[in-house]
Parts: C-alpha cells; structure tokens; sequence
C-alpha cells in the first residue's frame, strides 16, 4: 500500500472526526445553533409584539382621531345654533328698538300736533280779544265802556291760556 496525499488526508478527517466526537465538539456546535435559533425567535417574538403594539396604538389613535372629529362637528353644530340664537336676538332686539322709535316719533308727532292746536287756539283767542276789544271801543265808549273792554280781555285771556 502506498501512503499517497490522499490516504493522509482521509487519516486526517477521520482523526479530526474522532477528536470531534470524542471531546463533544458536535454538541457545542449543536449547542451554539440552538442559542442563536432561540436568539432569532425570540427577536421575532419581540418584533410580533413591538407590532402588535403599534397596531393596538395605532388604533387608539385612530379612535382618538374620530372621537376628536367627533367633538369638532358637536361644537361646530353648537357654534352655529348658537349663532343662530344670537342672530334671532339680535333681529328681535332690533325690531323691538325699531318699535320704541317709531312710538317716540308718534308721541312726538301727537305733541306737536296738540301743540300746534293750541298755537291756532291761543292764535285764534287773541284775534277775536282783539277783535271784540276794537268792536267794543266803537260801540262802548266812557269810563264803563273801557272797563267792560278790560273786563272781557282779562276774561278771554284766562279762558284761552
């Protein structure tokens, strides 16, 4: 038999083989393996509930969001009917300020007319004083004349005032 290469080769891998086996080399690698398969599943189980927790808080937000939403319409319809309540105020405060006015301006209108009624009257009253007291001068003369004339003046111009 001839010890070529490869016979020293084979003798090498079955002694490296043997050593192996014999000081249990085959279980550390084994053992090494496992760790680093228990070390990428737990990192997967790690990353299962790192996501399964952005998605719970994903939909908490998303529940926040329509709920937020939600609040945005209530206070835009509360802000429109109030609006509209103080729109209606407004116009019945108006309406209501309008009226006041208008009763001013026919009070006044109802005082100026008396007003003027009584100009005319005191107007009127002391045309016809002067009246009688120019017919009654003609037809009155003397001392009783003359005090009849102040008599009825005097009389003319309380009833009139």
């Amino acid at each position: 038999m001839r010890l070529d290469a490869e016979v020293f080769v084979a003798i090498a891998f079955l002694l490296f083989v043997a050593a192996v086996i014999y000081f249990g080399l085959h279980n550390k690698i084994n053992e090494m393996l496992d760790a680093r398969a228990a070390a990428i599943k737990a990192e997967l189980d790690e990353a299962a509930r790192l996501r399964a927790e952005a998605a719970a808080l994903l939909q908490s937000f998303e529940q926040k969001k329509i709920a937020a939403e939600a609040d945005a319409e209530n206070i835009v319809a509360q802000a429109r009917v109030e609006a509209e309540l103080i729109a209606k105020e407004a116009h019945e405060r108006m309406a209501e300020f309008v009226e006041r006015r208008k009763q001013q301006a026919e009070q006044k209108i109802a005082m100026a007319e008396q007003q003027a009624t009584a100009d005319v009257r005191a107007a009127a009253a002391d045309a016809a004083v002067r009246a009688a007291a120019i017919v009654l001068k003609d037809e009155a003369k003397g001392e009783v004349g003359d005090q009849l004339v102040r008599d009825g003046i005097a009389g003319l111009k309380s009833l009139a005032h």
